[in-house]
């Protein structure tokens, strides 16, 4: 059994927008910082074996401030562990997608595991890719307690998998930025332990929420009235 503390990288300006980020190498805003800073002060008397983090700078700003208050080694960086790939649509708001992709969002609100913006990744293909690195973290380092820093879709992925969940739909867990969720991986079996704990960050501003589910629902509620 392996024990991963698993967080979210701190918030950055494209968060507060509502962008879709994806892979593009976006830097945490002051309250990320904040939210980083935070988290490493939560975990800074917990014992840790290693401490593993996406490549992109704003899970490294995370990991890195972690790093500066726990006994572990410097973040071991894995691009495995990275946003799922979003294409054409990276950097863009919703409304800009709705104009400038307007077929591709409608069959993105549909939320089913093999569509794909064009030149991005499906949700059956990001989930697959983050299911091996977490794994195989696991299986290199058995018996240890790792700290991961990561992305919202990354632990998407990790929620659904350990709920036995569909990778088609809305996304239903809370993902906060700088939460804590703790799972332990046992073979291919992953436990949830504890999910989405933000006490740490109880006085800071409200965090934006791209909520799936409520897009799944306009899309339901169109389809209704054009019928």
């Amino acid at each position: 059994m392996t024990e991963l503390i698993l967080i979210r990288h701190g918030e950055t300006d494209w968060n507060r927008e509502l962008r879709f980020q994806g892979q593009l190498d976006v830097p945490l805003n002051a309250t990320g910082l904040e939210q980083a800073r935070r988290v490493a002060e939560r975990l800074a008397q917990e014992s840790m074996h290693l401490l593993v983090s996406s490549d992109l700078q704003r899970a490294l700003q995370t990991a890195q401030a972690v790093a500066g208050r726990v006994q572990a080694p410097a973040p071991q960086l894995d691009a495995a562990l990275r946003e799922q790939h979003f294409g054409i649509v990276e950097g863009l708001q919703v409304a800009d997608i709705k104009t400038r992709y307007a077929d591709a969002w409608a069959q993105w609100v549909r939320f089913e595991a093999d569509f794909a913006f064009q030149g991005g990744e499906s949700t059956r293909a990001f989930h697959a890719r983050v299911l091996a690195a977490v794994r195989a973290l696991a299986r290199q380092h058995a018996g240890r307690t790792l700290a991961v820093v990561t992305h919202g879709g990354v632990l998407d992925m990790v929620y659904r998998s350990a709920l036995g969940l569909s990778l088609s739909g809305p996304r239903v867990s809370e993902i906060p930025n700088a939460g804590l969720n703790r799972v332990r991986v046992h073979g291919e079996m992953i436990e949830i332990v504890d999910w989405a704990d933000t006490r740490h960050l109880a006085d800071l501003p409200p965090q934006p929420v791209y909520d799936q589910q409520r897009l799944a629902r306009e899309r339901a509620a169109a389809a209704s009235d054009a019928a």
